[in-house]
């Protein structure tokens, strides 16, 4: 008997799913845990995995469509099963176990019977997943054709271009030919920012000046959160400067010792985002929220850092922030921050924040006001650090100075403790040997 394959429900808010790509070509075995379809959700791009061994035998909806959860996507079973009837034929008519999907010229042929499994090595999957490469195009080399992981090597080095799934769906939907693009992710992949600022695309730029594009996905679900977090929690900001010069001179020192470690540049957002962690468990009322008739404390530190993506904004959840050094935070948020961009985030790693940081930094960007990312009691916006004159014991210097804002959800958080909370921080930033205790 055929089973459905259905679009899973990955989080509370989740009410549809857009199939990035099918993994697998219809009458091909599939075993138990092996990924069936990429699937994007409002922020993040996940697989759908098998749930029992069996062969394809139908898909029914085409890469690119939007579905709603729970609904049926495919059919599995056994070889030969008819599926006749099953679903909607006139959503994908072409995609039955009786027709075989043509294969690109350009593409090597390589000659296989029907539901013939593939043998391949752990490795060898994995790297062909990683650089989207279909095994069943690949010539193994091993015992009984077992294909292995120098044989995908060899194919990517040859054939492939290497690109995330979302970039190639970007690419896929608007035209642009990424082959001819040079990525700038790991090995030359090619990145969603990529395909907007390379020359290639620029013509595919400016011809959206004028185009309209479907107000949903990413865009609809945080326009939904912004609008119910603005109009639902009362809003206070208050603002302070902070002289960082001390900072300046910590990261400085710790630059060549982190980078020894880890193999990376320790920045400043690392240290705001201990400093941070170091000052909410000094003030628990602030790490907070509200559920329902309840106000929750929160016994750990996971602090939400807001990350931009193409179209959009996401924000992963570090854990335990108070309970790390700055080695590992280094390390820590350069790994989420690249995953949050290349849409590879899991629901986990976007769960579970008492506290968000959004770092404007990098811009020329002084203060702003941010939004509470609900059900968090409260945000903290970082501007740009910049040498100003100030007065310091009577005398004029020229010091580092950046600036802090911290909106707070006021049916929980009174003026007075987020005061003292911003002051703890303020205190820790300017003096960070504090840290180190």
């Amino acid at each position: 008997m055929a089973i459905e394959v259905v679009m899973p429900k990955l989080g509370a808010t989740m009410e549809e799913g857009t199939i990035v790509s099918w993994l697998v070509q219809v009458g091909e075995l599939i075993e138990e845990g092996d990924p069936i379809a990429e699937i994007q959700t409002d922020k993040i791009v996940m697989e759908i995995e098998a749930e029992t061994t069996g062969y394809l035998l139908k898909t029914i909806y085409d890469a690119g469509a939007t579905v709603n959860v729970h609904e049926v996507v495919a059919y599995m079973g056994e070889e030969g099963e008819n599926v006749e009837g099953l679903g909607s034929d006139s959503l994908n008519p072409s995609a039955t176990a009786e027709e075989t999907p043509v294969q690109s010229a350009a593409e090597p042929q390589v000659v296989r019977e029907p539901g013939e499994k593939i043998r391949r090595t752990p490795a060898a999957r994995k790297l062909a997943e990683n650089n989207e490469v279909g095994l069943r195009d690949i010539v193994g080399t091993g015992p009984l054709g077992r294909t292995q992981k120098k044989d995908v090597e060899s194919y990517i080095e040859a054939n492939a271009k290497r690109i995330t799934p979302l970039a190639k769906k970007i690419a896929n939907d608007q035209g642009i030919d990424y082959k001819n693009i040079a990525g700038t992710g790991p090995n030359g992949k090619v990145l969603k920012g990529d395909l907007v600022s390379n020359p290639v695309a620029n013509n595919e730029v400016e011809e959206q000046a004028g185009k309209r594009v479907p107000f949903k996905g990413m865009r609809k679900v945080i326009a939904n959160r912004i609008s119910e977090s603005a109009y639902t929690a009362p809003h206070v900001t208050l603002l302070s400067e902070i002289d960082m010069t001390n900072c300046v001179s910590l990261r400085q020192d710790l630059l060549p010792v982190i980078e020894k470690v880890e193999g990376l540049r320790i920045s400043f957002n690392d240290i705001l985002m201990k400093a941070t962690a170091f000052a909410l468990k000094q003030h628990p009322n602030m790490n907070v929220s509200l559920e329902g008739n309840e106000i929750v404390y929160h016994p750990n530190v996971h602090i939400g850092m807001a990350v931009a993506v193409p179209d959009g904004l996401v924000v992963p959840v570090l854990q335990n922030v108070d309970e790390k050094g700055l080695a590992a935070l280094t390390r820590e948020t350069k790994s989420i921050g690249m995953k949050a961009r290349e849409g590879k985030l899991s629901p986990d790693q976007m769960q579970g924040s008492t506290f968000t940081i959004s770092n404007l930094g990098m811009y020329a960007v002084d203060g702003f006001t941010p939004i509470i990312n609900s059900p968090n009691a409260a945000i903290l916006g970082v501007g740009r650090i910049q040498k100003k004159s100030v007065v310091v014991n009577d005398d004029l210097a020229i010091r580092s100075m950046m600036s802090l804002s911290l909106s707070f959800d006021h049916r929980i958080v009174d003026g007075a403790p987020a005061a003292a909370f911003l002051t703890e921080l303020k205190e820790v930033l300017e003096n960070p040997f504090k840290l180190m205790i």
